[in-house]
């Protein structure tokens, strides 16, 4: 009986998911989503991948519809953001303005970024268990900076 009850103990205990696994975190602030957005920011600022795909969940998923770009995983969207390696040049990734429901743990922001070419665009992101679990991006190329870029219809 006691051979029983050991080998159930175990069977039990190594079949559960890992803590990290099942942690489900209560939903985010305002104040967490801006330092998450200003982290991936700042990590493709740093040419730090890792920094900035640390901020995605594990299966988050990254597009720039309607199928222009689409990195599904942590571990693509880090490729994407230069892998071990960094990428050949470092970004420049401004944001303008942050908005985030923390009832709906949906935010979106307006952005620019220099990498070779500027572009200013807007990004509409789903956060889930603390990271983002979704990110969708929309931008237009632009020599002008963001004052010129939004001249008509500043904010």
């Amino acid at each position: 009986m006691k051979t029983f009850l050991l080998v159930a103990f175990f069977f039990l205990a190594f079949s559960k998911a890992s803590p990290a696994q099942s942690v489900k975190h209560k939903p985010i602030s305002r104040a967490d989503f801006l330092r998450l957005m200003q982290t991936v920011a700042d990590g493709l600022n740093e040419n730090n991948g890792r920094k900035a795909a640390d901020c995605f969940a594990l299966d988050a998923i990254y597009s720039e519809p309607p199928n222009k770009q689409i990195y599904r995983g942590r571990d693509r969207i880090f490729e994407f953001f230069g892998g071990f390696k960094g990428r050949p040049k470092v970004a420049q990734m401004v944001w303008h303005h942050l908005a985030f429901d923390e009832q709906t743990q949906i935010g979106s922001g307006e952005f620019s970024l220099t990498y070779d070419k500027t572009v200013h665009g807007m990004v509409s992101v789903r956060i889930r268990d603390g990271l983002i679990g979704n990110w969708r991006e929309y931008f237009y190329q632009s020599a002008l900076d963001w004052n010129g870029f939004v001249l008509q219809n500043p904010f």
